[in-house]
């Protein structure tokens, strides 16, 4: 009788998307195996790849529209996925407020904006569904989600009843919050946040320390950005006696976690888990033989919510063996792996494995399966 294979990988970072993995893992064990089973389940963990695993895994469709990028003046062609019959819409920030979308001398948190997120919203709510789900890796920004809340019909107003300006920058000039014309379809809508941080709005753990710099901030800017996230909070907690600064995840994506919290009432939720849920993958590890996942690189950070450790936590639950692949193997604590293979030959350069990562993770899998015993991982 074929063996079944569960094939639950995140993307490859600048190299294959998580699809794209299942695809070469396939490949891997078929060429060993031409009649094996193998359920592809690409996996995601709310950041880069969310919308395009589960319109894989759930049969979704892409929405285009256009939004503004991480600068006011700039407008984006994206997409966000339909799912679940059309009642469910998958955004990733990304996709409108991402780094990748801007060039380094182009990043300035001070300026940047989730205001085409917010527009990603408007568009779902445009479609009459019921739930929205928001991956929130991959920011540029640092505004707390001031920008997405003004897109849904939020006024920030300054000392001079004026509109403040877009970008974290401004966040310092707000003095008042006006909900009046708040789109009232919110309501109506259960938002949860797929984040795979869990750190607060400030602080020295906060989103400008530690993710300003990668977005283009200096120390000097971090400091600024920092006190003004902390006085958006106050105007916040004072004018709608709401306080969620410290909520594990509020400083995902710039503070965009704490705005959606605020703003939408949405609940934030470990990425992966709410991926879990989505593809329903504990039904498919439960009809498998074996599990196989992976991404980029595992090391010992990949046990606090990236994928291959969830994936690896459910297949636990039905006592189904796991081996991980990885372009990159660091630092590592028991992950609950049967086993962890690095693709990549000694060799060769990390822009080499980029290119081709494809052609190693199709070969590692073939040689792992052609050399390996899998009733002794059992």
């Amino acid at each position: 009788m074929p063996k079944t294979f569960v094939l639950a990988p995140d993307s490859f970072k600048e190299s294959m998307t998580a699809e794209q993995a299942c695809q070469a893992i396939q490949r891997g064990i078929q060429n060993v195996y031409p009649d094996a089973v193998c359920i592809s389940v690409p996996m995601a963990d709310g950041g880069e790849g969310t919308v395009d695993a589960l319109i894989a895994a759930q049969g979704g469709q892409k929405i285009e529209c256009e939004v503004t990028g991480p600068l006011a003046w700039q407008k984006i062609q994206t997409y966000f996925g339909l799912v679940e019959e059309g009642k469910t819409a998958i955004i990733e920030m990304a996709k409108a407020n991402g780094i990748h979308l801007l060039e380094p001398a182009q990043r300035n948190p001070l300026l940047t904006t989730t205001l085409g997120t917010g527009e990603m919203i408007k568009a779902a709510l445009d479609l009459a569904i019921s739930k929205i789900i928001i991956g929130l890796g991959g920011s540029v920004t640092n505004d707390a989600g001031a920008g997405m809340a003004q897109a849904l019909g939020v006024k920030f107003l300054d000392a001079t009843g004026c509109d403040a300006a877009l970008g974290g920058g401004q966040l310092d000039q707000i003095k008042k919050i006006d909900l009046s014309g708040l789109d009232a379809r919110l309501k109506q809508v259960e938002i949860l946040i797929a984040s795979d941080v869990n750190n607060p709005l400030c602080g020295a753990n906060g989103a400008s320390y530690v993710f300003g710099p990668q977005k283009g901030a200096t120390s000097e800017m971090m400091k600024t950005l920092d006190n003004n996230l902390n006085h958006f909070a106050d105007v916040v907690e004072q004018q709608l006696g709401i306080d969620c600064r410290e909520i594990a995840g509020a400083g995902a994506a710039g503070g965009l976690g704490f705005g959606l919290m605020v703003f939408t009432d949405a609940k934030i939720r470990s990425g992966v888990e709410l991926v879990i849920e989505q593809t329903k993958l504990a039904d498919k590890i439960a009809q498998a033989d074996y599990v196989l996942t992976g991404e980029g690189k595992i090391d010992f950070q990949t046990k606090f919510g990236k994928t291959p450790f969830g994936v690896a936590q459910v297949a636990k639950q039905f006592n189904k063996p796991v081996i991980a692949f990885a372009g990159v193997v660091g630092e590592l604590y028991d992950l609950g792996f049967s086993q962890i293979i690095g693709i990549n030959p000694p060799e060769i350069s990390m822009e080499h494995a980029i290119a081709h990562a494809s052609m190693y993770l199709e070969e590692a899998v073939e040689q792992y399966v052609r050399n390996y015993n899998f009733n002794e991982l059992i």
